[in-house]
């Protein structure tokens, strides 16, 4: 096992190097707690990197723990833990399948949200990411993960003082995190070129070990490129449209070649989005390298690989121009026994076939099994790409779903688990996709659950003001921006959370429609709400950045009281915060724009219901008990101003009564049902574990049967 190297640490206490190394801490708050137990303000600076806390502390630090008795029944214990989920058998669920012993599941993604000391995310196709290979590791399937390390991450953003988003360069400190160079049999860093692409690119292999599972990392920044190569993973989508191709030309094509030299076989593949399907085309050339010809390469690949896509969006999916695939391709189609021809019509979108080379039509063409990621959206991608078979109506085009879920133990809030531990039993967390187990939510006295919510409520309030002082403190700028970050938050205020990406289809600034209105609203004297929003908008996406920066300016407002807050670049660590500690979670896209939505869920866990539009996972979500909904039929005429309505109608008559009618004791009963309402329907439902036993049900295990049988 691959082991953090750290200045000094008693070899008693070794186990914190590994633990250290092992992203398993991350979902473990007994093995964070290991940590902040050694210096709580190292542990806060450090913003909670176990690997800057080792490397930061004193040797007598470490000498005092390591004489301390009661930090020493805690390290054993932890410990003790963690090597026996490491550790364990294969997945139960795959035990009867030979071939899942032999070999891996292999599974692609351009981001991965796991932490926020590892910027390899944007935003929910990430997160998603991340939290399948965690539950992955939980439930002790033989996965093996493979992605970019970007040393640039997405975007670090920060507001100027007319509400501009910028991004501020910052280079990831790739030896203060928990990731490793990954070595040759000469004690080198792996460095491997990706095959018959022209001119040459090289990569260099980096590997995190999150719990059970390897996630390989690729990395262009090194010597043997020219400036342009080496530029291909500094940053997470980019706008420049031929840079795009070849980051996606090194992670499809390169992440192959990087399975190949670490001599790790596998018998599915699957693809989270089109961004890595070029993968297939290696998987093809392998198996003509080995004696078949092209259509027989393909269609075992087919058999074997999952496509998953999260774009509704037409503009969402990737298209290259075809002098583009030609340029970096036309030395690569001859080794699969392909024509220039035979190898564009691959990624032919057949309703608009001189657009270029379609990365989606490519992927649902050549994959077997086809998800999107809701029910709603397996009808919308069926619609989308019915095109592609035409022979068939459209509920027959074979794209099935599987609806996304979270990582409950990354995404539960540590005092709302104890909670959880003390009515459901510590056995809850082995039992997550388990409906009945929720069903004793009802036992949580309501002054327990409200004070432990409120206490969350409270802290990200504190986090919030922090965050502004920071900013005063380090770039000096107006007093009117520092109010814009949140510094006059009221904890005792019914509180909105919006977070996501800055995009117009989300539309963010929705409730600003009618200003008057929500003035009324925010400035009630007796019942008041605020709102705090959150979120990036893409690099090159300039009306994102408007709505943005137009949201930035009302919270500058003093028209609007201090009661809107908008918080600067919002990652994970933040995102923690938001959905533990807001009052009502709100979603209103533009339907049927929204694939899944994950943010609405980790809130709904912990005991904050959603207010949202009916799409995505919401339609399956809602039952009339734990939450609001709005919008349940599409309609013609101005569909902003009836949303925006909707919304204001749902916050004067539901919501606001709701949450301020408090009991003798202080308690508002009523919304405290909904919010165990919130718990007990939705956690189970949309867990992560519920989601990976579907990939294992509806693909996994068919597509290793055929693997046997071939």
């Amino acid at each position: 096992m691959d082991i953090k190297e750290i200045p000094y640490l008693p070899e008693r206490l070794s186990g914190l190097g590994v633990l250290a190394s092992n992203l398993w801490w991350s979902w473990h708050p007994g093995a964070r707690m290991l940590f902040k137990m050694l210096d709580r303000q190292v542990w806060k600076e450090s913003r909670h990197n176990p690997v800057k806390v080792l490397k930061e502390l004193s040797k007598e630090t470490f000498d005092s723990a390591a004489a301390d008795k009661d930090y020493l029944r805690h390290y054993d214990i932890v410990l003790s833990r963690f090597h026996k989920e490491i550790k364990g058998n294969t997945c139960l669920l795959l035990e009867e399948i030979e071939e899942a012993r032999m070999h891996s599941i292999v599974y692609f993604s351009a981001e991965y949200g796991l932490h926020h000391s590892l910027p390899f995310y944007a935003g929910g196709l990430g997160f998603l990411a991340g939290d399948f290979i965690k539950e992955c590791s939980d439930l002790r399937v033989p996965l093996i993960a493979v992605g970019f390390m970007y040393p640039e991450g997405y975007l670090k953003q920060q507001i100027r003082e007319d509400g501009w988003q910028e991004n501020i360069e910052q280079i990831l400190d790739r030896d203060s995190t928990s990731i490793f160079r990954v070595l040759d049999e000469n004690g080198n860093q792996l460095i491997i070129k990706v095959p018959l692409i022209e001119p040459p690119i090289h990569v260099a292999v980096w590997k995190i070990a999150v719990g059970r599972v390897a996630l390989y990392l690729m990395d262009t920044d090194i010597e043997i490129n020219n400036p342009w190569n080496r530029g291909i993973s500094a940053r997470l989508y980019t706008g420049d449209i031929q840079q795009r191709l070849r980051q996606e030309i090194v992670l499809g094509i390169g992440g192959a070649e990087v399975l190949e030299k670490l001599g790790i076989k596998h018998s599915i593949l699957h693809l989270n989005e089109g961004h890595a399907a070029f993968a297939m085309l290696e998987r093809i050339r392998d198996n003509v390298l080995k004696g078949m010809n092209y259509s027989e390469a393909s269609q075992y690949v087919k058999k074997t690989t999952v496509f998953t896509t999260h774009t509704p969006v037409v503009a969402g999916h990737d298209i290259f121009p075809f002098q583009l695939i030609e340029k970096y391709f036309h030395s690569y189609w001859p080794s699969l026994g392909l024509d220039r021809d035979s190898f564009l019509q691959l990624g032919l979108h057949p309703n608009d076939p001189d657009a270029g080379f379609n990365m989606t039509a490519f992927a649902l063409r050549m994959s077997g099994f086809c998800n999107g990621v809701s029910k709603k959206h397996g009808e919308v991608t069926r619609k989308m790409w019915q095109s592609l078979w035409p022979d068939l109506p459209e509920n027959k085009v074979p794209i099935d779903y599987i609806t996304n879920g979270i990582h409950i133990p990354t995404w539960i809030e540590p005092k709302m688990k104890l909670l959880f531990n003390k009515y459901l039993g510590p056995g809850w967390v082995d039992d997550i996709d388990n409906p009945l187990i929720w069903e004793l939510i009802d036992e949580i006295p309501d002054d327990e659950l409200w004070k432990t919510h409120f206490w969350l409520k409270i802290k990200l309030i504190d986090a919030i003001r922090e965050r502004a002082r920071q900013r005063w403190v380090n770039n000096r700028i107006s007093p009117s921006n520092i109010l814009a970050c949140g510094t006059l938050l009221d904890p005792s205020v019914l509180t909105i959370g919006f977070a996501r990406r800055f995009v117009t289809y989300k539309r963010a600034d929705l409730i600003f429609y009618n200003l008057e209105r929500l003035k009324k609203l925010l400035n009630d004297r007796w019942r008041p709400i605020q709102i705090i929003f959150a979120g990036k908008a893409h690099p090159a996406d300039d009306p994102g950045k408007r709505i943005l920066q137009k949201i930035y300016n009302f919270a500058r407002d003093p028209g609007l009281c201090g009661r809107i807050a908008f918080i600067e670049d919002y990652e994970e660590q933040f995102a923690q915060y938001m959905v533990h500690g807001v009052d009502v979670w709100l979603n209103n896209p533009l339907p049927p724009m929204e694939a899944s939505g994950t943010s609405g869920m980790k809130a709904a866990l912990n005991g904050v219901p959603h207010l949202s539009i009916m799409d995505g996972w919401w339609i399956e979500g809602y039952n009339g008990e734990n939450g609001w909904a709005f919008n349940h039929e599409e309609s013609e005429g101005n569909q902003c101003q009836k949303d925006a309505e909707a919304i204001y109608r749902i916050l004067e008559e539901e919501i606001i009564p709701c949450y301020y009618k408090v009991s003798d004791h202080g308690i508002p009963a009523d919304w405290v049902r909904i919010m165990k309402n919130s718990i007990k329907s939705n956690a189970a439902k949309f867990s992560a574990r519920r989601m990976v036993k579907e990939y294992i049900d509806k693909f996994y295990i068919k597509e290793l049967k055929e693997v046997q049988n071939a």
